[in-house]
């Protein structure tokens, strides 16, 4: 059985929980079942219930507290992703205790680290896909970065490090597009698809242009080169919002093409009831 899986990466604060939470319901609201699992060690509180919660393996706190590690919070997560990469038994105990559902949402922790030159995430990918899933990378960006160049730049380098890196399928967000002033939404389209002019733009003196031109021009090429950055809006107020980018999502894992087509039997009365009526008459 073909399953599938949404891997929900981003930031801190680029809103993955709120993500979750708002696709749980929606999912519920049109009637399909799904899991979340929280794959962060260090969050705190969820509104949606968890089928699985790596905290129930290894908690940052824990880790923290230890006083053989010395670690501190990016250190301590490190060490708790890691260890969990070496734990995959468990997270596929969590998820097939309920086998009815094929759906799983995993809410990923936002160190970028996880994701660059670490290789958890992708051991995870890979696992996932051992295990007959289906997996699709969701990104996510706050829409608020977009009155900040430089911060909106360095959430598409992260974006497009973690497509390179994972190589699945992939879908980039911008969240929280409700929050933007009218302004900011009137000029949304050039953000969508990442105008490289915006890096020369808007910096606040010429000293700051000379010294970061060339730096600028090399990131601005990059980005070009691989063409591959493109974010979709997402606005957690509007409910077809929601459904265009569940429906995008799906479009890309394929999401139930593999189902049989099963033919109804309603369908074969009206056929029999159809015969009927036209049978050639003889008289």
């Amino acid at each position: 059985m073909v399953r599938y899986a949404q891997l929900v990466m981003g930031p801190a604060g680029s809103g993955k929980s709120t993500y979750c939470d708002m696709l749980y319901k929606h999912c519920e609201v049109i009637r399909r079942s799904v899991k979340v699992v929280n794959l962060d060690p260090a969050a705190e509180y969820f509104q949606y219930p968890l089928t699985a919660d790596i905290r129930d393996l290894i908690q940052l706190d824990d880790v923290m507290d230890d006083e053989t590690l010395h670690f501190g919070p990016n250190g301590g997560l490190l060490f708790c992703m890691e260890y969990f990469s070496k734990n995959f038994e468990w997270l596929l105990e969590q998820i097939e205790e309920d086998c009815d559902d094929d759906y799983v949402i995993f809410d990923c922790p936002g160190q970028i680290e996880l994701y660059t030159h670490l290789p958890i995430m992708r051991q995870l990918v890979e696992q996932l896909e051992s295990w007959n899933f289906r997996t699709v990378g969701i990104f996510l960006l706050d829409a608020q970065f977009l009155v900040d160049t430089p911060k909106y730049f360095s959430g598409v380098l992260a974006a497009l490090s973690v497509m390179v890196t994972l190589e699945i399928a992939h879908v980039n967000i911008m969240t929280k597009i409700d929050l933007l002033s009218k302004n900011d939404r009137e000029n949304l389209d050039k953000y969508l698809e990442p105008d490289v002019n915006l890096l020369s733009q808007n910096t606040d003196t010429a000293r700051y242009k000379k010294k970061f031109f060339k730096l600028n021009s090399v990131l601005a090429r990059i980005i070009e080169d691989y063409s591959l950055v493109k974010f979709h809006p997402l606005n957690y107020s509007d409910e077809d919002s929601i459904s265009d980018t569940l429906i995008i999502i799906d479009n890309i894992m394929q999401y139930g093409e593999d189902q049989e087509v099963k033919e109804p039997k309603e369908l074969d009365r009206d056929e029999d009831d159809y015969s009927d009526k036209h049978e050639p008459n003889d008289d």
